[in-house]
């Protein structure tokens, strides 16, 4: 059987109608039955429910906060392109698991599927790879785009293939915290954003200045504050407050985030939801809790898990290392892991991959992520090593650029006065939140800092004889 495209859905997608609360039990029941007539068109609905696409699916119920917010924007774009205004920024932000994606991927998909009387001219871009191979493919299945059209791409090829002159009409720019403040190799301009600005009516762009990762992203407080102001004086800020990530209570999530901001350790809280959040005692013990998580039980059930770890330790794309190892490893006494998508796969395991983001990859469970493979994605449970660049001196956490290998995030950033700052403590903060913040059930620790990882154990012991 071949299924090609099935389209059958309405614009104008209602959250609350009549006998909504039974409908996941009556699509379950459905499914069931179709999985056993075709296992191969009707797979597990656990299975499909973890993929990436599913997450980033455009036909998920919106929340009363996302679907005001939608709402809003589509109101300002209907706006712009009828008065026929260029370079209109509407800024929306949130915090991780806040529903930004879902809430981009719907309106990509609302603005590709309007019946106008001219044809829209619409461009998603996203400068992080593993979320692009998401976007592209979600695009391609639900027939918005063609394969290598180039309306789902990063912002450097579409600022290289497109003219100011010729503006598109609507720019989503997802990760935008990731879009580049001065130039590279590839791209010869000063600032992304601007450049997008120039090409497009209306850009919107999605931004959380705590998962702005390396220097050439870095935003000046003065532009950034600039940039807000702007679009709020216009009425095009838009907040979104509520976290979804963390199946967690609001005092667990505190925790995290007192950790990673306010450089402070405070009483692990028990959590009434049940989320686990637990210290490991060293790194084969977190690795062996991870894997407790990814029996073909668990996965059907709950979903991915995988290991991640700061970056502190040495890794070169497309390089081998030169003290004799097959792969650039973590490291900690006599345990290693490869990471970063490195494990050698054959022929048919790189085809059946190639479309699948890294946590999706069966073999990356032997290995270890970094922010650079897992930003944007969601976990079920997250085993996250702390390495050397994460400290604990005199009751507070520090970052220690020397212990980091995180080139991008410890250099130098030239200002627009032409003079250089050093901003790694700011940008390691945003790492570890990154990692952190991955697990929807559950997050397990262990730190390489000696201290660090004693200061965790005695909270981890306290919390336990509570």
């Amino acid at each position: 059987m071949l299924l090609k495209k099935l389209n059958n859905r309405r614009s104008n997608s209602q959250n609350k109608y009549y006998t909504s609360t039974e409908m996941e039990k009556i699509f379950t029941k459905l499914w069931r039955k179709l999985n056993k007539q075709n296992q191969e068109l009707f797979p597990l609905e656990s299975i499909i429910r973890e993929k990436a696409i599913f997450k980033a699916s455009p036909f998920h119920s919106l929340t009363k906060e996302q679907s005001v917010s939608r709402e809003r924007i589509m109101d300002k774009v209907s706006e712009a392109l009828k008065e026929e205004k260029r370079g209109q920024l509407i800024f929306v932000e949130g915090e991780a698991g806040s529903g930004k994606t879902v809430l981009l991927s719907s309106l990509f998909y609302l603005l590709s599927t309007l019946e106008t009387d001219v044809s829209m001219r619409n461009y998603l871009l996203v400068n992080h790879d593993q979320q692009l191979k998401v976007y592209q493919e979600i695009a391609v299945k639900l027939g918005l785009t063609k394969k290598g059209d180039g309306a789902v791409s990063k912002p450097t090829h579409f600022i290289n293939t497109h003219s100011p002159n010729d503006p598109v009409d609507v720019i989503l720019v997802d990760e935008a915290h990731l879009l580049w403040t001065q130039g590279k190799m590839s791209y010869r301009g000063e600032n992304q954003l601007v450049d997008l600005l120039k090409r497009a009516r209306v850009v919107i762009v999605i931004f959380d200045k705590h998962q702005t990762l390396t220097t050439e992203e870095y935003w000046e407080d003065s532009e950034m504050d600039e940039l807000r102001e702007s679009a709020k004086r216009q009425n095009n800020l838009i907040q979104l407050r509520n976290q979804m990530r963390m199946d967690a209570d609001p005092e667990t999530v505190e925790w995290v985030k007192s950790m990673v901001y306010d450089r402070k350790l405070s009483n692990i809280p028990k959590d009434s939801r049940g989320y686990d959040l637990k210290i490991m005692t060293s790194p084969e013990n977190l690795e062996n809790e991870i894997r407790k998580h990814v029996s073909d039980k668990e996965i059907k059930e709950n979903g991915l898990s995988r290991m991640l770890a700061t970056y502190d330790w040495k890794y070169i794309q497309q390089k081998h290392p030169d003290n004799g190892d097959e792969y650039w490893n973590v490291e900690i006494g006599d345990w290693k892991k490869a990471w970063n998508l490195q494990l050698k796969q054959s022929k048919e395991e790189k085809r059946n991959n190639k479309s699948l983001s890294w946590a999706e990859q069966p073999q990356t469970i032997n290995e270890v992520g970094s922010t650079y493979t897992i930003q944007g994605f969601d976990l079920n449970y997250s085993g996250v090593i702390i390495g050397p660049s994460v400290k604990y001196r005199n009751g507070r956490i520090i970052y220690d650029p020397e212990a980091s290998f995180n080139s991008k995030a410890i250099q130098n950033r030239t200002l627009k006065d032409h003079s250089k700052i050093k901003v790694a403590d700011e940008l390691l903060a945003n790492e570890l939140n990154v990692l952190l913040t991955r697990g929807m059930r559950g997050l397990y620790i262990y730190a390489v800092d000696e201290e660090l990882q004693s200061k965790l154990l005695q909270l981890q012991k306290e919390k336990d004889y509570q």
